[in-house]
């Protein structure tokens, strides 16, 4: 590993690629059993919906309607928001093959200016940098985020999809810094995609989790909560329109 200084004075790491692809393994590790955490539940076809709401585990929901259930969880400085609805008609796997698609990522998120892979280090496991405008939502606005991304199967069938920030001197030495850019930090976030006992339909969960460093104002949860919705809601259509029937 080579240290050398990086655009705007950033100290950057220059490392192998099996030096990469070992830490990325090694950190999302408890990236992925945090996912898995945050997405028990035990659903079953005749009340899917109702489960949704009704747990007590430090989740506080914020909205339940028409099936899609956003919830909140603080731990100190950290702030979790979680989202989870069923999916009708479509397995797992045809819902993460929509959402991981960069190409279409425009499509359910807005704000999104530019994803773009970096590097590959192996079939499931990538660094992908996401670039968002100067119209997006604060600690979002004007911001880009250096991430791995790691694909798994869980041994029951479940899909799960950890994302996550490089150290910030790891991704200055993939990508420099651009002068007007701000390069945000997304903390253990991701998805988890179960298989319903109906084989056509699924459940997902989206968990994104955000280091504000303090108090985080009611304005930018309720504004964050209305982005995830529209997400949600945009990712829905977009999966149900191409999914074979």
């Amino acid at each position: 590993m080579k240290s050398s200084p990086a655009a705007c004075g950033q100290q950057s790491w220059s490392i192998s690629d099996d030096s990469l692809r070992r830490y990325v393994q090694y950190a999302s590790e408890s990236c992925i059993q945090e996912l898995l955490m945050s997405a028990s539940v035990s659903v079953s076809p005749a009340s899917d919906t109702e489960k949704l709401g009704n747990r007590s585990d430090g989740w506080k929901v914020l909205t339940l309607e028409n099936g899609v259930e956003i919830s909140k969880r603080r731990s100190g400085s950290l702030h979790m928001f979680r989202s989870r609805w069923v999916l009708r008609s479509v397995s797992p796997q045809q819902f993460i093959t929509v959402a991981n698609a960069i190409d279409a990522a425009k499509q359910w998120d807005s704000e999104l200016v530019e994803g773009r892979y970096i590097k590959d280090l192996e079939d499931n496991l990538s660094i992908i940098r996401l670039r968002f405008g100067d119209n997006s939502k604060p600690l979002f606005r004007k911001r880009e985020f250096i991430v791995y991304e790691r694909r798994e199967t869980m041994e029951d069938g479940t899909l799960v999809v950890a994302v996550a920030s490089l150290p910030k001197e790891i991704a200055a030495g993939l990508l420099p810094q651009q002068n007007n850019a701000i390069r945000g930090f997304l903390l253990q976030s991701g998805w988890v995609v179960e298989k319903l006992e109906d084989i056509n339909s699924c459940i997902v969960t989206y968990v994104v989790q955000l280091d504000p460093a303090g108090w985080l104002p009611k304005w930018f949860v309720n504004r964050l909560n209305t982005k995830l919705v529209m997400i949600i809601e945009d990712l829905g259509k977009l999966v149900q329109t191409t999914a074979p029937h």
